[in-house]
């Protein structure tokens, strides 16, 4: 197997476990339940991959300021402290679906401070705008930035935003990006078209468990090329 391809399966298997279910996802729901959806998947979807790209970028840049050698045995460390990390937060959750009531409450006094002295207007002249407003225009409507915005800091420090870079450091760069984009596209579109229906079954225990699993198998097989090699 190509080191492309290696690092592209393991940034999407990691992104999508790391992903589902966790306080982003459920942002988006929430945004895309009140606003156009469009707007918010590209807004989302912009801040995910430029997440990415910086991640690995980073990552990427770590072996030249450091050993391989040494980034290698980070990386390692990384993977079972974030297996552990994980396996904590599938052991701790009681199974009670209060993140998604949390993130929707902040959400919501985030709306209520930045209405302000904002005039509501006709349902007609909401759709009358949406028919003419161009596809290139969504980049610079209030609705993208904002979803932009929530993602973009909502993920800054994440657990994803650092194995990211930790892969990226012991696996091929490009792979690793090409994976984590398609991974977060795939989350992304879940939680817009999916919705709160979606975002209800996903069971953030068993989610947490197999994420834990798999940062365990990462950390294993790069403990394994370290004692071959």
């Amino acid at each position: 197997m190509s080191s492309l391809v290696q690092g592209l399966i393991k940034s999407l298997a990691m992104t999508v476990l790391s992903e589902v279910g966790d306080n982003t996802f459920f942002a988006t729901v929430i945004l895309a339940m009140r606003h156009p959806r469009r707007p918010v998947l590209l807004g989302c979807l912009a801040s995910l991959s430029v997440m990415t790209v910086l991640s690995a970028l980073v990552g990427w840049a770590t072996p030249n300021l450091i050993s391989h050698k040494w980034a290698h045995h980070i990386t390692t460390l990384l993977f079972f402290v974030f297996g552990l990390w994980s396996f904590w937060d599938g052991i701790k959750d009681d199974g009670d679906d209060d993140e998604f009531a949390e993130v929707e409450a902040k959400l919501n006094a985030e709306l209520n401070s930045d209405k302000g002295t904002t005039k509501k207007k006709s349902k007609d002249d909401d759709e009358l705008k949406k028919q003419k407003r161009s596809f290139l225009s969504q980049f610079f409507s209030p609705i993208f930035l904002k979803a932009f915005s929530v993602t973009f800091f909502g993920e800054w420090g994440d657990k994803s935003q650092l194995a990211t870079i930790g892969l990226a450091a012991d696996e091929n760069p490009f792979g690793v990006i090409l994976g984590g984009i398609i991974g977060q596209a795939l989350c992304t579109v879940a939680a817009v078209l999916g919705g709160k229906s979606l975002a209800s079954r996903i069971s953030e225990q068993i989610v947490a468990l197999s994420g834990g699993v798999l940062f365990i198998v990462f950390g294993i097989q790069s403990f394994l090329s370290t004692v071959e090699s």
